[in-house]
């Protein structure tokens, strides 16, 4: 999974279509797992958050 990461620097480079971009990337690809049937139950999901 693909996070972004948002560090300062100098430079202004990081915009809001750049912020956009990484959402509608993620969107893209959970969609795509719907598709194909890489889901998880909330009771899975639940234990993975239980044990972080």
């Amino acid at each position: 999974m693909a996070t972004a990461i948002a560090t300062k620097t100098a430079e202004a480079s990081y915009t809001i279509d750049d912020a956009m971009e990484v959402l509608f990337e993620k969107l893209d690809a959970a969609i795509d797992d719907m598709e194909n049937g890489r889901v998880q139950t909330i009771e899975e999901a639940w234990k993975k958050i239980d044990r972080i």
